[in-house]
């Protein structure tokens, strides 16, 4: 009878081992992020987007993690070595020089740091030391240079020895406003000279339309007038200035 008891619970016991690891995986299969905005090339797996098949990746986008410090696609993982092609024709993201990245997080870890290479080459670090991020976060990377670039988004866990890798492949345009071209500035237009005709006479009647030359300058009259001398009477005056004559 003894025995059988303890058959029983040593047999319960296997049962709650087995049940508690696979609550730990399933703990642990939903422990990811990957950057769907631009869409990373996992993303574009996973919605089709490719126009070839990637495997299994397209199942599960938020599932590249390996050991932290690589400088693949994949991170290392195998599993999605694809994602290391670059022959492949990836599909570009046209953006902006201040170039934004969202990270979409089925499990909020607790973050080391996330890192931006650009072509190989570190272009931004950001240090979490340790805080919990949001489901849903974005990082702006400024004054990216224009052209055709691959970018590597590294999430790294602060309490595991892994992290989640992201590549993006873009086009960065020209960001901010388009600056306008300058202004040149222009000469004013050059007004001919009139032929200088009768000089202004003290006892002659004008009338409107009658032009008279005084100082090499050409009046014309805008209405009946006698004695009143051209550059005298003012804007308001009876004469109009016509411009310059020449002789």
């Amino acid at each position: 009878m003894k025995q059988r008891v303890r058959a029983i619970l040593m047999t319960a016991a296997l049962a709650v081992g087995v049940l508690a690891g696979a609550a730990g995986a399933a703990t642990s299969a939903s422990a990811h992020g990957w950057v769907t905005d631009p869409p990373s090339r996992q993303d574009l797996c996973s919605t089709g987007s490719t126009g070839f098949d990637c495997g299994s990746i397209k199942y599960e986008p938020q599932s590249v993690e390996a050991p932290k410090g690589s400088m693949l696609c994949s991170g290392g993982n195998a599993a999605f070595s694809i994602l290391d092609d670059n022959s492949r024709n990836w599909p570009r993201t046209k953006v902006s020089s201040d170039m934004s990245i969202t990270w979409k997080l089925t499990a909020r870890h607790a973050t080391d740091k996330w890192e931006y290479f650009v072509d190989g080459k570190l272009f931004k670090t950001i240090n979490d030391h340790g805080a919990q991020p949001p489901a849903s976060l974005t990082h702006v990377l400024p004054g990216l240079p224009q052209g055709d670039h691959k970018i590597l988004a590294r999430w790294t866990i602060a309490d595991t020895p892994n992290a989640f890798y992201s590549c993006i492949d873009v086009t960065v345009g020209q960001g901010g406003a388009t600056t306008p071209p300058p202004v040149v500035p222009t000469d004013p237009p050059v007004v001919p000279e009139q032929p200088c005709g009768a000089a202004w006479s003290a006892t002659t009647v004008y009338n409107s339309g009658d032009t008279v030359v005084a100082g090499g300058v050409t009046y014309r009259a805008k209405w009946w007038t006698r004695g009143e001398a051209p550059g005298t009477t003012g804007e308001w005056g009876v004469w109009q200035k016509v411009g310059a004559c020449a002789v």
